[in-house]
């Protein structure tokens, strides 16, 4: 058994549950997730009603492995939900801020232009100051997916660390030219 797979997980309170045409759909207070699974590894309830159990129908290398992943997509749809997830990024260096304009954000990046982003629906944006931006949304990949591609639009440089980061992400900072002499 895989040692992730094979541990039920909890069913919060408020999160209906359900299987319906081969995918896992879960319905709570900050809104509905669907997850698409595969037709080797069989999702019940609990004979209590408290828990979600998962069952693989073999013992591939391939199988065990989806038994640990769905196992762990479900736990994190339950978790988003029931409570919601939540990304901080900080913008370090001189002259580097954001604001919002509606649905988008509008970074001053060092570029000579400034540069936009388009924040996806379902995700509400924070700012705190004009430095700091928090992120929130019920669904863990999608939040991960827009945190990446706004840390992607002006990574943090090794040297002094300018750029957009996680909040508690940590650069490792070269030494510069004049160090190594």
């Amino acid at each position: 058994m895989s040692r992730l797979g094979k541990k039920p997980v909890d069913l919060p309170e408020g999160v209906e549950f359900k299987v319906e045409d081969g995918a896992v759909v879960a319905k709570g207070k900050l809104g509905e997730l669907r997850q698409e699974i595969s037709s080797e590894i069989q999702v019940d309830l609990s004979e209590d009603g408290k828990q979600v159990v998962l069952t693989r129908s073999g013992d591939d290398r391939e199988i065990k492995a989806k038994h640990g992943l769905y196992r762990a997509l479900i736990a994190n749809m339950f978790t988003g939900v029931s409570k919601g997830f939540e990304k901080n990024l900080t913008l370090e260096g001189v002259g580097y801020r954001v604001a919002a304009q509606g649905s988008k954000l509008v970074f001053s990046l060092g570029f000579c232009h400034p540069v936009e982003y388009w924040v996806h629906p379902e995700v509400k944006v924070t700012l705190d100051g004009n430095t700091k931006i928090k992120l929130e949304c019920h669904d863990k990949q999608l939040l991960g997916q827009v945190a990446a591609e706004i840390r992607a639009l002006r990574k943090p440089e090794p040297y002094k660390g300018k750029g957009i980061r996680y909040s508690d992400e940590v650069i490792r900072k070269k030494l510069g030219k004049a160090a190594s002499k």
